[in-house]
């Protein structure tokens, strides 16, 4: 890996951006790289959870523009349908949890890869812009599904429309992320978070996630049906028969996501 850094430890993958010099802005080396690292999580069962995050001043500034006026780069249709569309389908498709760890700037696509992420957190000085319209595109990366859904439709369309940048704490108070942490021990409880999803019944997580990707395609008796099925299959799971005898033996369960 040259554009981001990968390891795995205590369970978690970490996938941080590493274009510091430009704000970790994304080109198509650099894509490639983040969906190989989540095709590996996806293959690895040491991996519980997964933590992204950026290094420097920025989570990700989104596109890198030099890429886009490149007379020998990629088009701008195929930068979205094979980099940021397969990055946010990814991660919403990973059987396992993924913590956006926002540490500084996120824009554009940036910002839209982090709503695709399951729970979101941020530095206090951290920073969100949808950007796109300042330089006469739409958002992309998921969007205009994720943002409406997060903040309802009339915060997302001025979002969108305006690209305001607004803070961290802004985004939680409009439901955008879940929590703001100080800057001063923003990665330790980040990380503390996502290591907290790993030792849980990620299996059922997973469940969760895959009930929660199709709740706003369903009306009220689709989608009870759809718990009834998805309810069923986390019954026969390993790890519901060890918090069912963990809580009726007084211990800690200890799950392993099966």
């Amino acid at each position: 890996m040259t554009y981001i850094l990968f390891s795995i430890e205590n369970g978690v993958a970490h996938i941080t951006f590493n274009r510091p010099e430009v704000f970790n802005s994304m080109h198509q080396a650099m894509r490639e790289e983040i969906l190989e690292a989540l095709d590996t999580c996806a293959r690895d069962e040491t991996v519980r959870a997964v933590y992204v995050t950026g290094t420097g001043k920025a989570f990700c500034a989104g596109e890198d523009l030099q890429e886009v006026i490149d007379p020998n780069g990629p088009s701008l249709t195929t930068i979205i349908s094979t980099g940021y569309n397969p990055i946010v389908q990814k991660i919403r498709n990973l059987e396992k949890p993924v913590v956006a760890a926002i540490n500084g700037v996120a824009a554009g696509a940036g910002a839209n890869i982090a709503l695709a992420c399951d729970i979101v957190v941020a530095t206090a000085s951290a920073s969100f812009t949808q950007a796109f319209s300042k330089i006469g595109l739409i958002p992309d990366s998921g969007g205009t599904w994720t943002l409406p859904r997060l903040v309802g439709f009339q915060r997302a369309s001025a979002l969108m429309m305006l690209s305001d940048k607004i803070s961290a704490l802004e985004a939680a108070a409009m439901g955008m992320i879940w929590k703001v942490f100080p800057d001063e021990n923003f990665r330790e409880e980040s990380i503390a978070l996502a290591e907290k999803l790993a030792k849980m019944p990620t299996r059922g997580l997973a469940l969760t996630k895959q009930a929660l990707n199709q709740s706003f395609d369903h009306d009220f008796a689709a989608q009870t049906l759809l718990e009834d099925k998805l309810q069923s299959m986390a019954g026969n799971t390993e790890d519901y028969r060890e918090g069912v005898a963990a809580f009726l033996e007084k211990r800690k369960p200890v799950f392993k996501g099966k």
